[in-house]
């Protein structure tokens, strides 16, 4: 029987996987024999797929400005190319976040925000999508959305907007592409140990308390709690899950 959570040999194009949750899914990924490029803004993602490399893993690092759309492009077209021409799955895991009281939020940082966790996921999305499509055999895509896609959360107004839309664009692919075999998902992570959360995962922080109260786990989120999701999201044994933005949080959603 064909083991439906293999994802052997399986070729990922992966932003955002060189730091925080992205690098838990990544790992998990690699260790389960996919072969992964890393496209990342910083020549962290160079060092850590020779790294990868040194275990035995199957990893391509590429650097790539996310913030430039004509970037995208070449860094998408790049990895296809270190990927053999071939495409399975396709993992939006690249965010920023900048904090300013609503009132006072600049329009630069706004601007940032919405193109690094929004338009390039919608590009890479489009771009896989043609791919998958040529192919013909169908393809995995996996967005990272949040907790913010559900919530409105407090001086990450544009953080909230780009996360709500990452859910809704989500959705809407599912519906153009299914019918290709394509399913297009995406996960929200709960309240992460990560450096992005650092302000609120110092205990001095009285929403550290609040949080914490609320998760029924009893712990915060770790990069490693990204691994089994991913891998799920990545083989066919979820072959039949399209559109859904599924909660990885310790039940904090349902408390």
């Amino acid at each position: 029987m064909t083991d439906l959570f293999s994802i052997k040999d399986k070729k990922i194009l992966f932003t955002g996987g060189s730091g925080g949750l992205g690098k838990g899914m990544a790992e998990g990924m690699l260790e389960a024999g996919a072969e992964v490029v890393l496209l990342g803004a910083s020549a962290k993602s160079l060092s850590l797929a020779e790294a990868y490399r040194a275990r035995g893993w199957k990893a391509h690092g590429l650097q790539c400005d996310l913030s430039r759309r004509a970037a995208v492009e070449k860094g998408f077209q790049k990895g296809l190319e270190l990927l053999g021409g071939e495409l399975d799955v396709l993992v939006n895991a690249a965010g920023i976040q900048r904090r300013h009281k609503s009132e006072e939020f600049p329009v630069e940082d706004w601007d940032a925000v919405i193109e690094v966790n929004l338009t390039v996921p919608f590009l890479l999305c489009q771009m896989a999508g043609r791919q998958m499509i040529r192919q013909g055999r169908g393809g995995k895509i996996i967005n990272f959305a949040s907790m913010l896609s559900f919530f409105g959360g407090y001086t990450v107004p544009a953080y909230a907007a780009s996360k709500g839309g990452v859910a809704q664009m989500t959705k809407a692919l599912c519906n153009e592409w299914a019918r290709y075999g394509i399913t297009v998902n995406a996960v929200a992570p709960g309240y992460m140990d990560t450096p992005m959360n650092a302000a609120l995962t110092d205990p001095a922080n009285p929403r550290f308390k609040e949080i914490s109260d609320r998760i029924p786990a009893g712990r915060w989120g770790l990069p490693e709690d990204m691994r089994g999701i991913g891998i799920f999201l990545a083989s066919a044994a979820s072959d039949y899950i399209n559109g859904a933005v599924i909660p990885v949080d310790g039940g904090y959603l349902v408390k």
